[in-house]
Protein backbone atom coordinates (compact mmCIF):
# COMPACT_ATOMS: atom_id res chain seq x y z
CA UNK A 1 0.00 0.00 0.00
CA UNK A 2 1.31 3.35 -0.91
CA UNK A 3 1.35 4.68 2.93
CA UNK A 4 3.26 2.04 3.60
CA UNK A 5 5.78 1.84 1.49
CA UNK A 6 6.43 5.27 1.04
CA UNK A 7 8.89 7.19 3.25
CA UNK A 8 7.36 10.13 5.28
CA UNK A 9 9.26 12.47 2.91
CA UNK A 10 6.94 12.24 0.00
CA UNK A 11 4.15 13.65 1.67
CA UNK A 12 5.59 16.94 2.08
CA UNK A 13 6.09 16.84 -1.93
CA UNK A 14 3.27 17.70 -3.95
CA UNK A 15 4.05 15.28 -7.10
CA UNK A 16 2.66 15.42 -10.47
CA UNK A 17 -0.30 14.24 -11.56
CA UNK A 18 -3.45 14.20 -9.37
CA UNK A 19 -6.46 11.57 -8.01
CA UNK A 20 -9.62 11.49 -5.96
CA UNK A 21 -8.55 11.21 -2.43
CA UNK A 22 -12.47 10.11 -0.91
CA UNK A 23 -14.91 7.59 -1.73
CA UNK A 24 -18.05 8.46 0.48
CA UNK A 25 -21.11 7.26 0.39
CA UNK A 26 -23.88 9.74 1.12
CA UNK A 27 -26.99 8.62 2.79
CA UNK A 28 -29.85 11.10 2.91
CA UNK A 29 -32.97 10.48 5.96
CA UNK A 30 -35.53 12.23 4.84
CA UNK A 31 -38.62 10.78 6.43
CA UNK A 32 -39.35 14.05 8.31
CA UNK A 33 -39.24 16.40 5.78
CA UNK A 34 -42.33 16.98 4.44
CA UNK A 35 -42.14 17.47 0.36
CA UNK A 36 -44.23 15.44 -2.47
CA UNK A 37 -40.90 16.23 -4.38
CA UNK A 38 -38.85 12.80 -3.00
CA UNK A 39 -36.42 12.89 -5.95
CA UNK A 40 -35.08 16.34 -4.83
CA UNK A 41 -33.43 14.00 -2.06
CA UNK A 42 -31.57 11.43 -4.87
CA UNK A 43 -30.35 14.60 -6.70
CA UNK A 44 -28.88 16.21 -3.34
CA UNK A 45 -27.16 12.30 -2.96
CA UNK A 46 -26.03 12.21 -6.34
CA UNK A 47 -24.81 16.02 -5.92
CA UNK A 48 -22.85 15.78 -2.53
CA UNK A 49 -21.24 12.11 -3.41
CA UNK A 50 -19.61 14.24 -7.17
CA UNK A 51 -18.80 16.96 -4.72
CA UNK A 52 -16.37 15.13 -2.35
CA UNK A 53 -15.34 11.80 -4.70
CA UNK A 54 -15.24 13.65 -7.42
CA UNK A 55 -12.32 16.41 -7.29
CA UNK A 56 -8.80 16.51 -6.22
CA UNK A 57 -8.29 17.48 -3.03
CA UNK A 58 -4.47 17.16 -2.13
CA UNK A 59 -1.28 17.27 -4.29
CA UNK A 60 -0.68 13.12 -3.86
CA UNK A 61 -1.59 10.44 -5.77
CA UNK A 62 -4.00 8.24 -4.93
CA UNK A 63 -4.76 4.27 -6.08
CA UNK A 64 -8.77 3.48 -6.71
CA UNK A 65 -7.91 1.19 -4.15
CA UNK A 66 -6.31 3.83 -1.35
CA UNK A 67 -8.90 6.35 -1.28
CA UNK A 68 -10.62 7.04 2.10
CA UNK A 69 -13.27 5.62 2.72
CA UNK A 70 -16.37 7.10 4.53
CA UNK A 71 -20.10 7.30 4.90
CA UNK A 72 -22.26 10.81 5.59
CA UNK A 73 -25.56 10.21 7.09
CA UNK A 74 -27.63 13.30 6.51
CA UNK A 75 -30.90 13.39 8.39
CA UNK A 76 -33.19 16.04 7.62
CA UNK A 77 -34.60 17.14 10.79
CA UNK A 78 -37.20 20.09 9.16
CA UNK A 79 -37.94 21.99 6.18
CA UNK A 80 -39.11 25.09 6.87
CA UNK A 81 -39.88 26.21 3.64
CA UNK A 82 -39.82 24.85 -0.04
CA UNK A 83 -36.00 24.63 -0.72
CA UNK A 84 -34.96 24.99 2.68
CA UNK A 85 -33.61 22.30 5.20
CA UNK A 86 -32.12 21.71 8.53
CA UNK A 87 -30.35 18.55 9.17
CA UNK A 88 -27.84 16.80 11.20
CA UNK A 89 -24.64 15.40 9.43
CA UNK A 90 -22.70 12.39 10.84
CA UNK A 91 -19.31 11.71 9.10
CA UNK A 92 -17.37 8.56 9.85
CA UNK A 93 -14.77 6.96 7.58
CA UNK A 94 -12.36 4.34 8.38
CA UNK A 95 -8.61 3.35 7.60
CA UNK A 96 -7.14 -0.04 6.68
CA UNK A 97 -5.21 -1.86 9.43
CA UNK A 98 -1.73 -2.95 8.00
CA UNK A 99 -1.14 -7.12 7.24
CA UNK A 100 -5.48 -7.34 7.64
CA UNK A 101 -8.46 -7.34 6.11
CA UNK A 102 -9.50 -5.14 8.80
CA UNK A 103 -10.65 -1.78 8.56
CA UNK A 104 -10.50 0.98 11.93
CA UNK A 105 -12.36 3.48 12.56
CA UNK A 106 -11.03 6.89 12.82
CA UNK A 107 -13.45 9.14 12.91
CA UNK A 108 -17.16 9.60 14.07
CA UNK A 109 -18.28 12.75 14.52
CA UNK A 110 -21.82 14.64 14.62
CA UNK A 111 -22.71 17.64 13.62
CA UNK A 112 -26.41 18.45 14.88
CA UNK A 113 -26.82 22.06 13.62
CA UNK A 114 -26.46 22.16 9.60
CA UNK A 115 -29.03 24.89 7.82
CA UNK A 116 -29.13 24.96 4.05
CA UNK A 117 -30.41 25.75 0.36
CA UNK A 118 -30.88 22.95 -2.11
CA UNK A 119 -32.73 23.07 -5.37
CA UNK A 120 -32.89 20.24 -8.10
CA UNK A 121 -29.64 20.50 -10.62
CA UNK A 122 -27.73 23.18 -8.22
CA UNK A 123 -24.02 23.05 -9.22
CA UNK A 124 -21.88 22.94 -6.09
CA UNK A 125 -18.81 25.71 -6.54
CA UNK A 126 -16.34 25.80 -3.69
CA UNK A 127 -13.61 28.21 -2.92
CA UNK A 128 -11.02 27.61 0.24
CA UNK A 129 -10.74 31.24 0.16
CA UNK A 130 -14.59 32.49 0.39
CA UNK A 131 -17.75 31.81 1.60
CA UNK A 132 -19.99 30.68 -1.31
CA UNK A 133 -22.76 28.72 0.30
CA UNK A 134 -22.94 26.59 3.49
CA UNK A 135 -23.38 23.35 1.41
CA UNK A 136 -19.99 23.52 -0.35
CA UNK A 137 -18.74 24.60 2.63
CA UNK A 138 -19.71 22.34 5.21
CA UNK A 139 -19.28 19.35 2.64
CA UNK A 140 -15.53 20.81 2.11
CA UNK A 141 -14.76 21.45 6.10
CA UNK A 142 -15.68 17.07 6.44
CA UNK A 143 -13.17 16.68 3.67
CA UNK A 144 -10.17 18.34 5.18
CA UNK A 145 -10.86 17.29 8.57
CA UNK A 146 -11.29 13.56 7.16
CA UNK A 147 -8.34 13.73 5.44
CA UNK A 148 -6.59 15.37 8.24
CA UNK A 149 -7.67 12.69 10.98
CA UNK A 150 -5.89 10.31 7.84
CA UNK A 151 -2.93 11.53 7.15
CA UNK A 152 -2.65 12.24 11.53
CA UNK A 153 -2.92 8.34 11.25
CA UNK A 154 0.05 7.84 9.52
CA UNK A 155 2.66 10.61 10.37
CA UNK A 156 2.65 12.65 13.49
CA UNK A 157 0.76 15.70 12.67
CA UNK A 158 0.44 14.60 9.28
CA UNK A 159 -2.48 16.67 8.73
CA UNK A 160 -1.49 19.80 9.71
CA UNK A 161 -2.23 20.99 5.91
CA UNK A 162 -5.83 19.53 5.86
CA UNK A 163 -6.39 21.02 9.34
CA UNK A 164 -5.27 24.43 8.30
CA UNK A 165 -7.68 24.82 5.56
CA UNK A 166 -10.67 23.23 7.92
CA UNK A 167 -9.65 26.29 9.59
CA UNK A 168 -10.07 28.62 7.46
CA UNK A 169 -13.16 27.62 6.11
CA UNK A 170 -14.76 28.03 9.68
CA UNK A 171 -13.46 31.37 9.79
CA UNK A 172 -15.06 32.77 6.09
CA UNK A 173 -17.91 30.82 7.07
CA UNK A 174 -18.43 32.92 10.59
CA UNK A 175 -19.44 36.26 8.65
CA UNK A 176 -22.77 34.47 7.44
CA UNK A 177 -24.08 33.51 11.30
CA UNK A 178 -25.30 30.68 10.32
CA UNK A 179 -25.66 28.03 13.08
CA UNK A 180 -22.44 25.78 13.71
CA UNK A 181 -19.41 28.10 12.47
CA UNK A 182 -19.59 30.13 15.41
CA UNK A 183 -17.70 30.21 18.83
CA UNK A 184 -20.48 30.16 20.97
CA UNK A 185 -19.41 28.68 24.79
CA UNK A 186 -22.51 27.45 25.15
CA UNK A 187 -22.50 24.94 22.03
CA UNK A 188 -19.16 23.70 21.97
CA UNK A 189 -19.72 20.41 19.73
CA UNK A 190 -19.97 22.23 16.24
CA UNK A 191 -17.63 22.60 13.67
CA UNK A 192 -15.88 25.65 15.19
CA UNK A 193 -15.01 24.15 18.05
CA UNK A 194 -13.81 20.43 16.66
CA UNK A 195 -11.31 22.43 14.43
CA UNK A 196 -10.10 24.54 17.19
CA UNK A 197 -9.65 21.81 19.37
CA UNK A 198 -7.76 19.79 16.41
CA UNK A 199 -5.80 22.30 15.07
CA UNK A 200 -5.94 25.97 17.29
CA UNK A 201 -5.43 25.12 20.44
CA UNK A 202 -2.03 23.60 22.07
CA UNK A 203 -4.19 21.66 24.94
CA UNK A 204 -5.42 18.76 22.73
CA UNK A 205 -1.99 18.38 21.01
CA UNK A 206 -1.66 14.93 22.97
CA UNK A 207 -4.75 13.54 20.94
CA UNK A 208 -3.07 14.43 17.70
CA UNK A 209 -0.12 12.41 19.17
CA UNK A 210 -2.66 9.50 20.25
CA UNK A 211 -3.92 9.18 16.99
CA UNK A 212 -0.67 8.28 14.74
CA UNK A 213 0.44 6.02 18.36
CA UNK A 214 -2.68 3.75 18.20
CA UNK A 215 -2.80 3.57 14.59
CA UNK A 216 0.50 3.64 12.84
CA UNK A 217 2.47 2.15 16.44
CA UNK A 218 -0.06 0.09 17.72
CA UNK A 219 -2.89 -1.42 15.25
CA UNK A 220 -0.44 -1.64 12.10
CA UNK A 221 2.16 -3.81 14.34
CA UNK A 222 -0.31 -5.65 16.15
CA UNK A 223 0.30 -8.79 13.84
CA UNK A 224 4.10 -8.27 14.36
CA UNK A 225 4.57 -7.43 17.50
CA UNK A 226 1.43 -7.74 19.56
CA UNK A 227 3.24 -6.33 23.14
CA UNK A 228 4.54 -3.17 21.65
CA UNK A 229 1.13 -2.86 19.97
CA UNK A 230 -0.40 -2.65 23.03
CA UNK A 231 2.03 -0.42 25.20
CA UNK A 232 1.60 2.03 22.43
CA UNK A 233 -2.60 1.91 22.66
CA UNK A 234 -2.56 2.37 26.11
CA UNK A 235 0.07 4.98 25.93
CA UNK A 236 -2.42 7.01 23.36
CA UNK A 237 -5.33 6.59 26.02
CA UNK A 238 -2.98 7.99 28.76
CA UNK A 239 -2.68 10.97 25.98
CA UNK A 240 -6.21 11.38 25.28
CA UNK A 241 -6.50 11.23 29.45
CA UNK A 242 -3.68 13.64 29.98
CA UNK A 243 -5.58 16.15 27.63
CA UNK A 244 -9.33 15.62 29.04
CA UNK A 245 -7.86 16.25 32.49
CA UNK A 246 -6.57 20.07 31.03
CA UNK A 247 -9.68 20.68 29.31
CA UNK A 248 -12.65 17.56 30.41
CA UNK A 249 -15.20 16.62 27.97
CA UNK A 250 -14.33 18.20 25.02
CA UNK A 251 -15.48 17.86 21.32
CA UNK A 252 -12.37 16.20 20.45
CA UNK A 253 -11.80 13.92 23.50
CA UNK A 254 -15.40 12.55 22.81
CA UNK A 255 -14.81 12.04 19.23
CA UNK A 256 -11.44 10.05 19.84
CA UNK A 257 -13.95 7.85 22.36
CA UNK A 258 -16.82 7.69 20.03
CA UNK A 259 -14.83 6.29 17.31
CA UNK A 260 -12.47 3.75 19.63
CA UNK A 261 -14.02 2.89 22.87
CA UNK A 262 -15.41 0.10 21.39
CA UNK A 263 -12.53 -1.27 19.15
CA UNK A 264 -10.29 -0.75 22.49
CA UNK A 265 -12.39 -2.98 24.73
CA UNK A 266 -12.26 -5.67 21.80
CA UNK A 267 -8.31 -5.47 20.61
CA UNK A 268 -7.44 -5.45 24.34
CA UNK A 269 -8.95 -8.54 25.21
CA UNK A 270 -5.96 -10.72 24.36
CA UNK A 271 -3.14 -8.16 25.75
CA UNK A 272 -1.87 -9.44 28.86
CA UNK A 273 -3.85 -8.94 32.25
CA UNK A 274 -1.56 -5.65 33.47
CA UNK A 275 -2.34 -4.22 30.16
CA UNK A 276 -5.40 -4.42 30.50
CA UNK A 277 -6.00 -3.17 34.06
CA UNK A 278 -4.14 -0.18 32.87
CA UNK A 279 -6.34 0.49 30.01
CA UNK A 280 -9.39 -0.08 31.69
CA UNK A 281 -8.29 2.63 34.92
CA UNK A 282 -7.58 4.87 32.13
CA UNK A 283 -10.46 4.24 30.25
CA UNK A 284 -12.54 5.17 33.30
CA UNK A 285 -11.03 8.70 33.85
CA UNK A 286 -12.37 9.73 30.67
CA UNK A 287 -15.28 7.36 29.40
CA UNK A 288 -16.89 6.54 33.00
CA UNK A 289 -20.13 6.35 31.48
CA UNK A 290 -19.07 3.10 29.53
CA UNK A 291 -17.64 1.12 32.61
CA UNK A 292 -19.69 -1.83 31.87
CA UNK A 293 -17.84 -1.94 28.81
CA UNK A 294 -14.27 -1.71 30.19
CA UNK A 295 -14.67 -3.29 33.15
CA UNK A 296 -15.36 -6.73 30.91
CA UNK A 297 -11.65 -6.91 29.96
CA UNK A 298 -10.55 -7.62 33.17
CA UNK A 299 -12.68 -10.85 33.46
CA UNK A 300 -10.84 -13.69 32.79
Amino acid sequence: MRKYLLPFFFYLILVQGYSQELNFTVIINSDRARTQESGIFEDMKVNFEQFLNGRSWTGDQFQPAERIKGNMLITISDMPQVGFYNATVQVQTVRPVFGTNYESLVMNFIDRNWSFEFILSQPLEFNRFSFLNNISSLLAYYAYISLGFDYDSFALRGGDQFFEIANTIVNNAQQTQRPGWGSNPSDRRNRYWLINDIYTSSVFAPIREAVYLYHRKGLDVIISNPQEAYTNIVEAIRLVVQANEAQPNSIFTIAFIDAKGDEISKILRNAPKEIRTEAVELLLKVDPNNARRYNDLLKG
